[in-house]
């Protein structure tokens, strides 16, 4: 069966939860629609994050970034369920997501949201 979108974000156990390490994705090939004009927009997502006890499984994450294709978003909405959404999947003790959406109208816009768990904060 052919692989298609999915918004099934899945995860693993991090092999080495006793240490603070910090996992980088760049995503260059992000794609949705302008809620407006129904035109593509695009963005370039780097997701860094402090594992806990679990890690993002990246075909699952690519899966994910596909499903926002076909959807229309203002890229603030975008960007916060994208973080939403990681952060559900797998409590990190930290994790920010920044999304560099590319030039329209001759703006771009940058937008990074980000999370920490309180009681890792607080260690």
């Amino acid at each position: 069966m052919a692989t298609k979108p999915s918004k099934i974000l899945e995860s693993f156990d991090n092999p080495n939860p006793e240490r603070d390490y910090e996992i980088e994705f760049n995503c260059p090939e992000f794609t949705c629609l302008c809620p407006l004009t129904g035109q593509p927009d695009f963005a370039n997502f780097r997701i860094t994050y402090v594992p806990d006890r679990k890690c993002v499984e990246l075909k699952s994450l690519k899966l994910y970034l596909w499903s926002f294709r076909n959807e229309g978003a203002f890229h603030e909405k975008v960007t916060n369920r994208i973080l939403d959404d990681l952060v559900a999947a797998v409590k990190p003790r930290l994790m920010d997501v920044k999304g560099k959406w590319f030039i329209r109208g001759g703006i771009t816009t940058n937008i990074t949201v980000s999370y920490i768990d309180e009681e890792w904060d607080n260690a």
